[in-house]
C-alpha cells in the first residue's frame, strides 16, 4: 500500500498505526487537535461538528482508498472515522471542560465498540462510508448522552 495523502490522513497522521488499541488512538489523536481550538482559541462546542462535517468526505474517500489498497473492508489503520466520530461528541457538550473531554472519549469509545442499532447495519455500507459513517452515528449517540451529562451538570 502506497502511503501517500490518503494513507496519512486515513490513519490521522499515523494514530491508526499503533499496535495496540488504533482506534482509541485515533479518537486520542482527534482530542488533541481539539484541546488547542477550546482551549487557546475558544472555540464552541458545535464547532467541532463543523470540522466533523468538513472532514467528512475527505474521510470516506480516504478510507475507501487504504480499504481498496488493503483488500480489506475495514482496515484497523483506518482511524479517520473515529476522529469525525470523536468530534460529533465533543460538539454534543455544553461546554468544554478537561471533565468534558473525558466524558466525550468514554462515550464515543463506548458507542463505537458497543455498536448499538442502527449503527452495526450502518457498518455494512459499502467501503468508506460504511467505514466513516458507523462511526458518525457513534458519536451522535455520544453528543446526546454527552449534552445530556451537561444539562444535568456532571461536568
Amino acid at each position: 500500500m502506497k502511503r501517500g495523502p490518503a494513507f496519512w490522513f486515513a490513519t490521522w497522521f499515523g494514530c491508526g498505526l499503533v499496535p495496540k488499541a488504533p482506534g482509541t488512538a485515533g479518537a486520542v489523536g482527534a482530542l488533541i487537535v481539539a484541546l488547542p481550538l477550546a482551549f487557546k482559541h475558544d472555540w464552541p462546542p458545535y464547532w467541532f461538528g463543523i470540522l466533523a462535517l468538513v472532514i467528512l468526505w475527505p474521510a470516506i474517500a480516504s478510507a475507501t482508498a487504504v480499504s481498496v489498497g488493503m483488500n480489506l473492508k475495514d482496515p484497523q489503520i483506518v482511524v479517520v472515522d473515529e476522529v469525525v466520530g470523536q468530534w460529533i461528541t465533543l460538539a454534543g457538550a455544553t461546554r468544554l471542560n478537561p471533565q468534558a473531554f473525558i466524558f466525550a472519549l468514554i462515550l464515543f469509545r463506548t458507542f463505537d465498540i458497543w455498536k448499538p442499532p442502527p449503527i452495526r447495519r450502518i457498518e455494512q455500507l459499502k467501503g468508506g462510508t460504511g467505514i466513516v459513517l458507523d462511526d458518525a452515528l457513534a458519536g451522535v449517540y455520544g453528543a446526546a448522552i454527552l449534552y445530556l451529562l451537561g444539562r444535568l451538570n456532571f461536568y
